[in-house]
């Protein structure tokens, strides 16, 4: 594997690589879903390419920025033992300028649910998303779906600006108790995780009243928002078809059921793709 730091490094290795080169960009303290994003784009990929950047655009005033956890000597042995070629960790000074362009997130899309409760965010994620793309070349790229939102606007954004990579969707990696998998749960008390545990739980019996015969999503909803823990802040619980349009009734294989709550000071985010 080899570890580089600057941009012109990067590119002087990726012209080195032939065949299919699979990216997945992380930021770090990684754990087995960013794991299971690298061992599928090595088992589609001549050649892997991963980034661990702590991108400052898309964190809000008052977010963790500063605290975001960091593991790189981990992070570097995880990616090492995965056969990653290409380990990419910039400074800021290297991927952005003092009079940078930015890229604004869709009106519509870009500002409902994560987007209105995290304003500016997606835009930022965008902007550093599209630059990784450009610089990596990569032929696929990989995304969780757990940031659901994230993955359709990032597939939009390949879309409208006609860029040639395939944005390839993977499965949600759960631990043992149920929790989605998130760099941020290392935040969360033994009870405070104890307690967030009632939105995977929520999302598990959302399902079983679908395959019941529920279709109404006013009463999935309610259900669910009955079963996440009292003591949780609720964000938001939507339910929406696959390009984010609200919907009433349950679509086959066209629908995803988001909750984003917090409890302590960590938000926590997660859904179900029915």
């Amino acid at each position: 594997m080899i570890i580089v730091n600057t941009i012109d490094e990067l590119r002087t290795q990726r012209e080195k690589l032939a065949g299919k080169v699979g990216f997945v960009p992380t930021m770090g303290a990684l754990h087995k879903g960013h794991l299971s994003l690298i061992q599928r784009s090595s088992s589609e990929n001549e050649h892997t390419i991963v980034s661990i950047f702590i991108n400052p655009t898309q964190f809000l005033k008052g977010e963790d920025l500063d605290k975001y956890p960091k593991k790189e000597a981990a992070d570097i042995e995880i990616c090492r033992v995965a056969k990653v070629d290409i380990l990419f960790m910039p400074t800021t000074t290297q991927m952005y300028d003092r009079d940078e362009l930015s890229i604004t997130a869709p009106a519509i899309s870009g500002y409902i649910l994560d987007g209105a409760s995290r304003p500016g965010h997606f835009g930022g994620m965008l902007q550093i998303v599209m630059k990784l793309l450009n610089l990596t070349k990569a032929t696929n790229a990989y995304f969780g779906k757990k940031d659901a939102q994230q993955l359709s606007l990032i597939t939009s954004m390949v879309k409208h600006y006609f860029m040639s990579v395939n944005i390839v969707p993977c499965e949600i990696v759960r631990d043992k108790d149920g929790l989605a998998l998130s760099s941020r749960n290392i935040y969360l008390s033994e009870l405070e995780r104890e307690k967030a545990l009632s939105i995977p739980n929520s999302l598990k019996h959302a399902t079983q009243l679908i395959i019941g015969g529920e279709v109404d999503c006013k009463i999935i909803k309610q259900k669910i928002i009955e079963i996440i823990d009292s003591n949780m802040i609720i964000d938001y619980v939507e339910i929406v078809d696959r390009d984010f349009r609200l919907i009433n009734h349950i679509k086959p294989k066209d629908t995803i059921i988001l909750i984003a709550a917090r409890i302590g000071t960590t938000r926590l985010i997660d859904n179900m793709w029915v």
